[in-house]
Formats: structure tokens, sequence, C-alpha cells
């Protein structure tokens, strides 16, 4: 069974840093592409980042500089460091497997002073 388990995320002021984790079982990480998404209120959700299995990364361009996914595959989890974070990044961050469409429940993430 996959299972996806983010965690990381908090209040913090702007210009703060975070870093997101999203743990997978029943799946490897380093043979799928994973995709980091969030959802603020009344929002559609927007993809954040991606990593590939051959380790290439995708971001959206208003978080290009500020965030990087990366992956350690001996602990099958996929990190977003978040930083510079600004009150716009306030969210539900997710993960979610491309193949697949398995998800976890999210974790939220607060930026304000």
């Amino acid at each position: 069974q996959v299972q996806l388990v983010e965690s990381g995320g908090g209040l913090v002021q702007p210009g703060e840093s975070l870093r997101l984790s999203c743990a997978a079982s029943g799946v490897f990480l380093s043979m799928n592409t994973l995709n980091w998404y969030r959802q603020a209120p009344g929002k559609q959700r927007e993809m954040v980042a991606s990593i590939t299995s051959l380790g290439s990364s995708y971001y959206r361009d208003s978080v290009k500089g500020r965030f990087t996914i990366s992956r350690d595959n001996a602990k099958n989890t996929v990190y977003l460091e978040m930083n510079s974070l600004k009150p716009e990044d306030t969210a539900l961050y997710y993960c979610e497997l491309l193949i697949g469409g398995w998800r976890g429940q999210g974790t939220q993430v607060t930026v304000s002073s």
C-alpha cells in the first residue's frame, strides 16, 4: 500500500524558512516523479516543484531561487526547502506521485507577521 506523509509545515514570519518532508512507503520515490502542490483557501491548486526519477527538477516561476526540491533515496523521502517565505506562500502543501496520483494529507504553511 502506497502512503505519503508530509511534515514540516508551520507558522513563520516573512523571510523565514521551512523544510517540508514527504516520506513514502510502499513505493520507491527514486523510481518516480514526485510533485509538491499547494492550495490556498478559495484558490486552485498549483504545482510548486517537481523531481523526476533522474533527479531533474522543476519549479514554478514564483518560487524559483527560493525553493529547492531534493530527495534522499536512503530515507525514501523528498524535501522541499523553502527560503525567503512570503505571505503569498501560505497554503496547504502536499506531495503527490505523478503516476498513480497517490497524495498525502498535506502540511499547512502559514507565513504571517
